[in-house]
């Protein structure tokens, strides 16, 4: 089932016509949109229109080569924590693979590759991103349940021009009421007693299950992380394993 975090393609970058044809044919069966650029300017071009999970670039292009393309890719705030694999031919200079590691490549293949193995690379960074996609929009879960925590009686307080339910039912002081002065104490509402008018109270969300869940969360995202190579990947890690702290912290809070 295609989700919104399963949106963002797959772009590959070559200046062959044969080469794309053949990426093409090989990533077609992970279901995921595959764009074509022909040149490092067109592949920047496609990456600021568009999300993408993964970018597969040759590094012997014309113009501005495989390398200066994921420098600059690395360099733009919008597409620096994009994954590279660098693909380069079966006779290379050895230091190609330093090369390609330093400007921030998360892999480099030689071709002529294993598809199977192409695949399996770029699935594992196809289910990243889907995780990371996931860790975000529970982190933002994470701080509006925060945020509704720290208002008084963790409820969301009457909305703007609205008064409270009390004074729309008794009154507010120096407004009659709508049952008059003269009306007997007997015939009146108490606020002693429960109201047929009155809306049941919302139940409170399960917090500490939530959290629960979250962290446990937070600790299969650190795993594929730490799987995966890369310094990128290890930083990343490390900071959702400090963030998976202090969600326990609260947790073991909650729970005291």
């Amino acid at each position: 089932m295609t989700t919104a975090s399963d949106t963002a393609g797959i772009l590959i970058v070559d200046d062959m016509e044969e080469n794309l044809v053949a990426l093409e044919a090989v990533l077609g069966s992970l279901s995921r949109r595959v764009v074509r650029a022909r040149s490092g300017e067109e592949a920047l071009k496609a990456m600021l229109r568009e999300e993408f999970a993964v970018v597969l670039i040759d590094v012997l292009m014309p113009g501005m080569n495989g390398f200066e393309t994921a420098a600059n890719i690395k360099g733009l705030d919008q597409t620096k924590d994009v994954p590279i694999i660098l693909l380069t031919g079966a006779s290379v200079d050895p230091n190609y693979a330093y090369r390609g590691y330093t400007v921030g490549a998360a892999d480099f293949l030689i071709k002529p590759f294993d598809p199977w193995l192409l695949r399996t690379k770029v699935n594992v960074f196809l289910e990243l991103h889907r995780k990371n996609q996931q860790l975000a929009a529970q982190a933002e879960q994470l701080k509006r349940l925060l945020t509704a925590d720290n208002r008084p009686g963790g409820e969301a307080g009457p909305a703007a021009g609205q008064e409270p339910a009390e004074d729309r039912e008794a009154g507010s002081p120096g407004r009659p009421t709508s049952h008059g002065d003269d009306q007997p104490s007997h015939d009146r509402p108490s606020h002693d007693q429960p109201s047929h008018d009155r809306p049941p109270p919302f139940p409170e969300p399960p917090e500490a299950s939530r959290l629960a869940d979250i962290a446990g969360q937070l600790a299969e995202l650190e795993l594929l992380l730490r799987d995966a190579k890369g310094t990128d990947h290890t930083n990343l890690a490390d900071r959702i394993a400090e963030l998976e702290r202090c969600v326990g912290r609260l947790l073991t809070s909650r729970e005291a």
